[in-house]
């Protein structure tokens, strides 16, 4: 059973907890309210310092036991600064909770009193707190563990009423990452597309709406690109819609559309079996999506929001789709399928032109574990964007530093798109290994209809990457803050 955590916030005196923690910059003493908890333990700084080896440098630590009981960390902060980027607060949340998991406290006290200490940065400390905390182990057998089933942590701020409501803003966007991880790190034979559409439609209570599309309804709408996907297994496809009003009546709407393979198994293309169990994560752009969702029906954004998902399992069977079948789409384009392992472009297809022609969108931003080759372009430290309009290109770069969820743009060109040509049908869904991940954009792009979109393959990115600060979950919710923070810079009010 995970232990439950529980943030708060409190005025810069009257601390009392089973553990305080302190910061001292690179070269000082602690400074501010911590001055005051270091001068209780009764210790001289420099020879206590002097015998840790302690010089404030970020992620060092040094440990007291004062006379007077309970416990009292020191924890570098760097070198001293007047500004710290708000995503560097974030980490340090994230640093921290480290080291508070180490201790094995139940109750915590933060003194937090140094430059840049405003609400927002404790809004984002809270948020790497929360982020780091995360666990997925609800199918693991419970152990005995000297670990506190509930552990407070209280901040100690200047402003602790104005730092509780950047924490609950910030908050928002956490919950959404949380429930993408959630959604990412659960088995496929616990959550098919069924599944996922009612995980969806719980949104519902916070405010948004959303509607659920069955195959019957999916094939009145001649979606027969994302249809030839879920053909070959038992579970039924699935279209969720969600909406969030909370902007204007008439305004149009931003749209995000995620794919959702609950699990990939190549199909007939079928893949190789080493690895084979990470594709119940190739669902990861539908759960950016709905986290994405949740995050702005939570914080109440003034925006109007639609996220679509199309939600399939790619399995062999005798009802499977072959290569070399011709399927129509919505729009009425007929692909050749040349590989049934090139299924996510597929499901996109009809779910992109389902919501270009319905909501008639500001923009669209499309979110998938797309494409291997843009692990071996980019590795796990980027994204890959692809985009047909400049302008949401620089702003998803720029909210892609701010939130610590880094996407890097990739080549559209027409040599590319004339790759997709069809001996037997308009078009083909997949030219081979050489520029795969952009012929697949390109793949996409000719279902916007001429609306502003971007692509964004996260393949390397939504799970199974390397530890950060603020993760150690296989499932990483990768997109839900990048997005947050692109509709907060630009698109609110």
């Amino acid at each position: 059973m995970s232990q439950t955590l529980q943030i708060k916030t409190a005025a810069l005196a009257d601390v009392t907890a089973d553990l305080t923690i302190i910061y001292a910059a690179e070269g000082n003493t602690p400074e501010g309210a911590g001055a005051a908890h270091w001068s209780a333990t009764g210790l001289d700084w420099a020879a206590a310092s002097g015998a840790g080896a302690f010089k404030g440098k970020q992620g060092q630590m040094l440990d007291v036991l004062p006379q007077g009981g309970g416990r009292l960390l020191v924890l570098g902060s760097g070198k001293a600064a007047s500004e710290t980027p708000l995503n560097a607060w974030t980490d340090r949340g994230g640093s921290l909770m480290a080291k508070i998991a180490a201790t094995k406290a139940a109750s915590v006290a933060v003194v937090i009193d140094e430059p840049g200490a405003n609400p927002a940065a404790v809004g984002e400390l809270a948020a790497g707190l929360r982020l780091r905390h995360y666990k997925f182990d609800k199918y693991k057998s419970a152990k005995d563990s000297d670990a506190p089933a509930e552990l407070t942590i209280t901040l100690h701020v200047s402003d602790p009423e104005a730092a509780q409501s950047a924490i609950a803003d910030r908050g928002a966007t956490v919950d959404g990452t949380l429930l993408a991880r959630d959604l990412v790190n659960e088995p496929a034979n616990v959550l098919g597309p069924v599944e996922f559409a009612e995980r969806a439609a719980e949104l519902a209570r916070g405010g948004v709406e959303v509607e659920i599309l069955e195959p019957e309804q999916l094939e009145a709408l001649g979606m027969g690109s994302l249809l030839c996907v879920a053909k070959g297994s038992d579970r039924p496809a699935r279209l969720a819609i969600m909406q969030w009003r909370g902007g204007k009546a008439n305004a149009a709407p931003l749209a995000f559309v995620g794919k959702g393979v609950v699990f990939d198994t190549g199909g007939i293309s079928i893949k190789p079996a080493a690895s084979m169990e990470d594709m119940k994560g190739d669902m990861g752009g539908a759960a950016a999506v709905t986290g994405l969702m949740l995050a702005l029906a939570t914080r109440k954004a003034k925006v109007n929001a639609v996220g679509v998902i199309g939600l399939v399992e790619n399995m062999p069977s005798g009802r499977a789709v072959r290569p070399g079948d011709v399927v129509k789409a919505m729009s009425g384009t007929t692909i050749e399928v040349i590989n049934t392992d090139a299924e996510g472009r597929l499901v996109l297809s009809d779910a992109l032109w389902y919501t270009q022609d319905r909501f008639k969108p500001r923009f669209m931003i499309n979110l998938a574990t797309l494409t291997g080759a843009i692990i071996v372009a980019l590795g796990h430290e980027h994204a890959g964007l692809f985009s047909n309009d400049d302008d949401l290109a620089s702003q998803l770069l720029a909210a892609g530093i701010a939130a610590n969820e880094k996407v890097w743009r990739m080549p559209l060109a027409p040599a590319y798109d004339k790759l997709l040509e069809s001996k037997f049908a308009d078009i083909k869904n997949s030219t081979g290994r050489g520029a795969g991940s952009i012929t697949a954009a390109h793949f996409l792009q000719r279902f916007v209809n001429g609306v502003p979109w971007a692509h964004l393959d996260i393949a390397g990115t939504a799970f199974g990457g390397s530890s950060t600060e603020v993760n150690t979950s296989w499932g990483v919710g990768f997109g839900v803050a990048l997005l947050d923070r692109l509709v907060r810079d630009h698109y609110e009010g």
